[in-house]
């Protein structure tokens, strides 16, 4: 090759999809070293496309010890000489160190956020020897042939070094907190039980958990109230109705009991008939965090999940980028050319036809905006594979919601009836639909119940069918999940739309918190506790709300790296040393959350046979082999035991079986998929199996 292009992109797969774009004939050439691939491609002259893998530098310490803290010294050093399970991105490094020597332009074409900025610039500086201040940059945001070739045609002149030092500052304040918060913590509990355990928290980990914290307490500590509701029924013309009474609560058994009284086979008069009419605006575009939360509503995807696919579904040019914060969609991104190109898929083709009839286009749009990227949408281009069905969900939810955006305000009817039964006022609700309009876009996303009545006049009577009382409690605030977690974590401002989702993956991996509804375990409420006795200003949401605006203000250029980073080491320095002084005390509570921890996660259930003892995942003394035992077992008082598989892990799922009522023990070995135990041996389930496996053995 002579001299050429460098294209820097951030995965291979951006990396193939530009090359093809910008290659004349759009047949790059693919060449692999050390299991590194690149592209080559001809335009107006020579282009290397090269890609990386993600972040491949990262924050470390200077010196590189584990085992003292506070650490303010830090450098930014390739990925595979900081962690262990990087070794794979050494090839890259020097693949791209290799390229660039004989590279005469450079371009950065990462992702243009804040991530993909910060990617960029570390190749280009360490990976490329300083050509940061030389590269242009492509900005685009979907991976279509004719946006890459104008990103390509019409470049930035030079990187946008705001966002850099943003991303920078997020990445070792990040780190400060990071690294000093979580050897704090697992340094103090090593000192004091000689074992081993990694504790961490973070500069928004630690806070997350916090208000995780405060909603289980006010579960814990809720009263339930009895109070007592009337449900009631009335016949009209043939068809039997529910009918609500004027008081959603009554508070008082007695005065339910007198309502039932009163009303029971009593005749009603209807008194007023209330027909209105209200329209439904169409929903906005989705920025990340309402993709997020549709697709977990929709489909219990967690948040994480929804970013993984939606990031697959870009990289196959079939919606735009995916992390943005933005609810507007541009004229510039071509309407009627997305429409016309989706509507060649049969299940859009009459939607699409539909809205292409119209005389304007026009959005409805929200208020968020992002500098970087307009809100997600689809290309318009259709599969070239054939997707997965979680990845038909989401590219299915993403079509319709952005033809929705264009549909007309639906128009809706309700009708209120109050009758009057013996001086007590029941109301008859009903609701239909005059008028689709977006809500035919978004099927079946979108559900049109109808509660229709039929024909009623003032002045008839009616009879009430039943009347019941109906015995309740009030109920504990409801639990989070990753969904409502997530966006509670956007209200707060703490976080980014990128980390958000493996934030909260992070606090169930650290075991802190557990189930679908998220629960905290007694572990997170250790790490809180501890965290807000010594060090109260880390797990303060109101401080990491204020770096957040740090960081924001450094991306619009009115604060400076540098003085962010000072006040983060200057917020640390105090909770620290608090830390060190009460370090015995704190090992000690660690210590002993810890071990409480791994007992709770061994323990089964009551044991059947002594009643007094605990199933529980316990090791022989002899072979140190494991099996499922009576905590009564090593004191001769219960010989109750069950065998389980020694390779892997097991653990208790929490659940039982479907068919004995027994607890039931997930196991994993690596490399294969995890498994389902009911270790009771008289289990139908498995007598089931044995004679199926009998059977097929006698063909």
């Amino acid at each position: 090759m002579g001299k050429y292009t460098l294209i820097i992109t951030e995965k291979p797969d951006a990396a193939q999809r530009i090359a093809q774009a910008l290659d004349s004939k759009g047949k790059p050439k693919k060449v692999e070293e050390n299991g590194v691939p690149y592209f080559i491609a001809h335009r107006d002259r020579e282009l290397v496309v090269v890609p990386a893998l993600g972040h491949l530098y990262t924050v470390v310490h200077e010196r590189g010890r584990r085992n003292y803290y506070p650490v303010f010294n830090f450098k930014w050093a390739p990925r595979h000489l900081a962690e262990r399970g990087a070794k794979q991105i050494r090839p890259w490094i020097e693949t791209i160190s290799k390229l660039a020597n004989d590279a005469e332009d450079f371009i950065a074409a990462c992702d243009y956020d804040l991530e993909g900025s910060l990617i960029g610039y570390c190749i280009l500086k360490y990976a490329c020897e300083n050509k940061e201040g030389v590269a242009k940059r492509m900005k685009f945001s979907t991976l279509m042939k004719s946006e890459l070739e104008k990103a390509y045609e019409e470049p930035l002149p030079q990187l946008n070094f705001a966002l850099i030092e943003a991303g920078r500052t997020r990445h070792e304040v990040d780190w400060l907190y990071g690294v000093n918060l979580s050897r704090a913590l697992t340094l103090a509990a090593r000192r004091w039980s000689g074992r081993y355990s990694t504790l961490s928290t973070g500069r928004v980990q630690g806070p997350t958990l916090k208000f995780l914290i405060g909603r289980e307490k006010d579960i814990r500590s809720f009263v339930p109230t009895p109070f007592w509701e009337i449900k009631a029924e009335v016949e009209i013309k043939k068809s039997t109705c529910e009918v609500e009474y004027e008081r959603k609560r009554i508070e008082k058994r007695a005065e339910a009991d007198a309502v039932v009284r009163a009303c029971t086979d009593k005749m009603g008069e209807v008194k007023k008939v209330d027909m209105r009419k209200f329209r439904q605006k169409p929903p906005v575009p989705f920025d990340i965090g309402t993709l997020q939360t549709e697709a977990y509503s929709l489909f219990g995807y967690t948040p994480r999940r929804t970013l993984g696919i939606a990031q697959r579904l870009y990289l196959d040019a079939l919606i735009s980028y995916p992390r943005t914060s933005s609810q507007k969609l541009p004229p510039i991104i071509d309407y009627k050319k997305i429409l016309s190109a989706l509507s060649r898929e049969p299940a859009y083709k009459k939607l699409a036809s539909k809205l292409l009839e119209k005389e304007e286009l026009k959005p409805r749009e929200g208020a968020k905006e992002d500098p970087a990227h307009p809100a997600v949408y689809p290309t318009g281009n259709l599969p070239e594979r054939t997707l997965s069905e979680p990845e038909k969900k989401v590219w299915d939810l993403v079509v319709k919601r952005f033809m929705a955006v264009f549909g007309e305000t639906a128009i809706k009817q309700s009708v209120k009836v109050r009758l009057e039964v013996n001086s007590h006022n029941f109301f008859l609700r009903g609701r239909r639909i005059l008028k689709e309009g977006w809500m035919q876009f978004y099927k079946p996303y979108v559900r049109a119940e109808e509660v229709l009545l039929p024909p009623i006049k003032e002045g008839e009577t009616i009879r009430l069918k039943r009347v019941i009382r109906d015995d309740k409690f009030t109920n504990p605030p409801p639990r989070y999940n990753p969904s409502s977690l997530l966006k509670k974590m956007e209200e707060l401002g703490i976080g980014t739309k990128a980390t958000r989702a493996d934030i909260i993956e992070t606090l169930y991996n650290r075991r802190y918190t557990t189930e679908e509804r998220i629960v905290v375990t007694e572990l997170g409420f250790d790490i809180i506790d501890t965290l807000n006795k010594y060090a109260p200003r880390v797990v303060s949401v109101k401080l990491t709300q204020e770096l957040e605006k740090k960081m924001e203000q450094i991306q619009s250029n009115k604060e400076k790296r540098e003085n962010t980073l000072l006040e983060a080491v200057e917020q640390l320095k105090p909770q620290l040393e608090q830390f060190k002084e009460k370090e015995g005390p704190i090992g000690e509570a660690l210590s002993n959350a810890i071990k409480r921890a791994r007992m709770q996660e061994r323990v089964i259930g009551n044991c059947p046979t002594c009643g007094t003892g605990t199933l529980m995942i316990l090791y022989s003394r002899k072979t140190r082999k494991r099996f499922i035992g009576c905590t009564n077992y090593f004191k001769g008082i219960c010989k109750t035991s069950f065998p389980l598989p020694q390779r892997g892990t097991a653990k208790p799922m929490g659940k039982t079986c479907s068919s004995c009522g027994w607890p039931l023990v997930r196991v994993q070995i690596r490399g294969r998929r995890p498994w389902r135990l009911c270790f009771n041996p008289d289990c139908p389930l498995k007598e089931e199996r044995r004679k199926r496996n009998e059977m097929q053995n006698l063909q």
